[in-house]
């Protein structure tokens, strides 16, 4: 078995040099945004050659890119030229209404495969969503977890899902959580104003870092090339899920904000809402959490102080 060591606390490489692991593996990332990018960032540096379709290619860092739009099927019949080893998709909606989603999810899973025509990737990964999971009372899920039918959209993710884990290729599906730590964190910015949910129902949520999300895609595909089983489905979340209640509390604290609490609805019918999701694959798998818990990442994101008037600048 091999034995694994911590690359800048972000993903792990295999302890071996066999010369099939040594070659230089390509990776096309479809639909490269911000994610993506983060997944370049950890693997190009390491060997890996990394590029990127997207609508409009502007120049990312050293990332080549090429111009195509995955919910037109004539776009992507470049896949087969391409012949990337690994395959990393990170869709999104064209729209928020239904047919947004099932064009931006499942016909876009249908046209990455027919694309890829008589090539076969070493390994696919579909970058996937939580909401996929029925469960809104608060209760645990994991990977085995119902999938809802009454969310059309939910629905959407989840048959794109299916596409690529039927499709006879070597697939896995990495369903995160809410992804933080962009620009503009707009949960600090509400907090900011005083304004806070409602005590009730308590509404748990997952989240996970955008560096853990890239660095545990970064993670799985290391893995696939090294040989290494991966498992068809992930939960990407941190280790704690928490209420927005919670959450809200924390961060008022923090910056020193009095709440405003939404009055609670007087036909209220949930003691709880939403769903935990539970994070033991990744876990397995090895990988380490750079930001365990929405404290941990949360607290690097919180406004910097404004000095008091008349005090010096802190030096080094």
């Amino acid at each position: 078995m091999l034995s694994f060591r911590a690359i800048d606390n972000t993903t792990c490489l295999p302890q071996d040099n066999r010369s099939e692991h040594m070659a230089k593996p390509s990776l096309l990332i479809i639909g490269c945004g911000d994610l993506g990018v983060r997944v370049h960032r950890i693997l190009s540096p390491l060997g890996w050659r990394v590029s990127g379709i997207r609508r409009r290619p502007e120049a990312i860092d050293t990332l080549p890119l090429h111009a195509a739009d995955y919910t037109r099927s004539e776009d992507l019949a470049l896949l087969e030229e391409l012949k990337p080893d690994y395959v990393l998709t990170t869709f999104t909606p064209i729209s928020r209404d239904i047919d947004g989603y099932q064009l931006g999810f499942t016909r876009a899973a249908e046209n990455v495969i027919a694309g890829l025509g008589s090539h076969r990737p070493k390994r696919i990964i579909m970058a996937s969503s939580t909401r996929v999971y029925a469960e809104q009372n608060g209760a645990w899920v994991d990977e085995k977890s119902e999938l809802s039918d009454t969310d059309p959209r939910a629905i959407a993710i989840a048959t794109a899902e299916d596409h690529f884990l039927t499709a006879g290729l070597p697939a896995s599906i990495v369903r995160f959580g809410g992804l933080y730590g962009g620009p503009g964190p707009r949960l600090i910015e509400r907090v900011l104003t005083g304004n806070a949910n409602a005590s009730s129902p308590i509404h748990y949520t997952n989240r996970v870092h955008r560096d853990d999300a890239a660095g545990f895609l970064a993670h799985l595909f290391t893995l696939a090339h090294t040989g290494a089983p991966l498992l068809s489905i992930y939960n990407g979340v941190d280790n704690e899920p928490a209420s927005l209640q919670d959450i809200e509390a924390w961060l008022a604290s923090q910056l020193q904000v009095e709440l405003r609490r939404v009055p609670a609805a007087d036909d209220a019918q949930s003691v709880a809402v939403g769903k935990r999701c539970r994070n033991q694959r990744l876990r397995d798998s090895e990988y380490t959490l750079l930001y365990p818990d929405f404290r941990s990442g949360y607290v690097k994101l919180l406004p910097k102080p404004e000095p008091t008037p008349g005090t010096p600048p802190a030096t080094d």
